[in-house]
């Protein structure tokens, strides 16, 4: 049984992150607090869905026929199911690996290489979902597995952590240098060649710098800045300048690129 683990994976441009796991205590109160919300999602639905039936009875006999309950089930259970998968998708995918439950136990679905993740990945943490609840299935991998995965997490490539490892602080700090030089960066580099992906490794240094210990966050800047230039074909620009101001201005040029 492994609690309070530590998991350490290394990102396509070979930065070295390491969190902690969830643990199954942290998941299973997040996915309460979820099914709760859930019950009052699909208790409206339900509840809309049986006044749009009874008022419309008549239509309904006519589309199906004599099988009109039969089906009338089958779509009350279908679109349930569509509720039950998207409220994961949905949330997972809009607040980066979070939903209501997550982010009141401060835990969060990443990639194994320390990405956020996406639709596919929550897609498929979702519709696995069913079979990782039944018999427990998805609880006892969790428990007894080394990164704590359950069959969702092995399919879509997906690693649950604590929140707070991952955001040491929410704020990014700039210096006034890299406030200045950004301006220069917009007319000199294509901005457009940075994937969201490559900027979401940028803004997780910046935010989690802090925690490091000198020789880990200067190794990592190094090595993120000299990537950094290499995409954008800025090669040219002045040794003097510190790694940190360099992301720092990349960061800003980035989000001021439209």
């Amino acid at each position: 049984m492994h609690l309070f683990n530590r998991v350490k994976y290394r990102t396509p441009e070979s930065v070295e992150l390491e969190f902690t796991l969830a643990g199954i205590g942290n998941r299973a109160w997040a996915l309460l607090i979820d099914y709760l919300v859930l019950a009052a999602i699909l208790t409206a639905f339900l509840i809309v869905w049986a006044v749009i039936v009874g008022q419309l009875s008549d239509f309904w006999s006519q589309i199906f026929g004599s099988a009109v309950g039969v089906w009338l089930v089958a779509i009350t259970l279908i679109v349930s199911f569509v509720i039950y998968a998207g409220y994961f998708v949905f949330f997972e995918t809009l607040w980066r690996g979070q939903t209501p439950g997550k982010q009141a136990a401060k835990i969060r679905v990443v990639r194994d290489d320390g990405r956020p993740i996406g639709m596919p990945q929550a897609a498929l943490r979702a519709l696995l979902r069913p079979f990782d609840e039944f018999m427990f299935i998805g609880a006892f991998l969790i428990i007894f597995t080394r990164q704590e995965k359950r069959l969702g997490d092995l399919a879509a490539g997906t690693i649950v952590i604590q929140a707070e490892a991952a955001t040491t602080s929410a704020t990014i700090m700039i210096s006034e240098q890299a406030q200045v030089w950004h301006q220069e960066l917009m007319q000199i580099a294509d901005l457009s060649v940075l994937l969201p992906d490559d900027f979401a490794v940028i803004r997780e240094y910046l935010q989690r710098r802090k925690a490091m210990s000198p020789k880990a966050r200067s190794a990592l800047a190094l090595k993120l800045s000299q990537q950094v230039k290499e995409i954008l074909h800025i090669d040219e620009l002045p040794a003097a300048i510190h790694p940190d101001i360099v992301l720092e201005a990349v960061y800003l040029a980035y989000q001021n690129r439209i």
